[in-house]
C-alpha cells in the first residue's frame, strides 16, 4: 500500500523547495500530487508544476464531477483566492506512494477523504524572523511586489499553525528548516522508513 506524504509549513518555511528536490530524487520514486488554484500564477511558477492554474469555470466542472477533495477560499485584496485538492483518475495508492504540498486544513480533509493510515505529515518549521526575512527577499524578486499580500499570510500563517491545531491533527514530529541540506536529509530518511514498514513511524 502506498503512502500520501503531506508537506506543511507556514510561508518561506522552505516546503516548495524541499518538495521539489525529492520530487527530483528517483530513489523515493514519489509521484506528484499537484494542488489546483484559482489565483493567478507568479513569476517564475510553472503551471503544472507548483500547481495547476485553473478559472472558477474548471473548478465547478471537477466539483461537479465529484473530483474536489477539499477546497479553501482566501478573501485576498486581489479577491477570493482559492486552493483545492483533486482526486486524479491515475492515482493508483496500492502501488505508489504521492506527495503534496497541503496545509491543515487540507490534510485534515485528505484523512477523511483518503484515511489516515495512507497520509503522512512532514511539518516543516522556520523560526520566524528568518521566515520573515526570507519571504521579503522572495517578494522583492517579483516584478509587482505585493508586500500587502505577503503580511496577510504572515499573520494567517500564525492563526492557521497554532500548537493547540497541530496537536489536534496529531502532527508531533518537525523538521527544522534551518540548514537546508540536513533538513533534507533527515525528511528523506523520515520518508524510506515510512515506506520500508507498514505501521508509520515518528509520529
Amino acid at each position: 500500500m502506498g503512502k500520501i506524504f503531506c508537506l506543511m509549513g507556514k510561508s518561506s518555511s522552505g516546503k516548495d523547495t524541499i518538495y521539489e528536490k525529492l520530487m527530483l530524487d528517483n530513489s523515493l520514486g514519489l509521484k506528484r500530487m499537484v494542488p489546483y488554484t484559482t489565483r493567478p500564477i507568479r513569476e517564475g511558477e510553472r503551471d503544472g508544476v507548483e500547481y495547476h492554474f485553473v478559472t472558477e469555470e474548471r473548478l465547478e466542472q471537477l466539483q461537479a464531477a465529484g473530483k474536489v477533495v477539499e477546497l479553501r477560499a482566501y478573501d485576498t485584496i486581489h479577491g477570493v483566492w482559492k486552493y483545492f485538492t483533486v482526486c486524479e483518475d491515475e492515482m493508483n495508492l496500492q502501488i505508489e506512494s504521492y506527495a503534496v504540498i497541503g496545509t491543515l486544513e487540507s490534510w485534515h480533509a485528505m484523512c477523511e477523504y483518503f484515511g489516515k493510515d495512507v497520509m503522512v505529515p512532514i511539518y516543516i518549521e522556520v523560526e520566524d524572523g528568518l521566515r520573515l526575512e526570507r519571504a521579503l527577499s522572495r517578494e522583492r524578486a517579483q516584478s509587482v511586489p505585493r508586500y500587502t499580500e505577503l503580511c496577510r499570510r504572515f499573520l494567517a500563517d500564525a492563526e492557521d499553525f497554532t500548537e493547540e491545531k497541530l496537536k489536534k491533527e496529531g502532527i508531533n514530529r518537525r523538521f527544522q528548516n534551518i540548514e537546508f541540506d540536513i533538513c533534507f536529509h533527515e525528511i528523506k530518511l523520515f520518508i524510506q522508513k515510512e515506506m520500508l514498514y507498514n505501521e508509520p513511524m515518528g509520529r
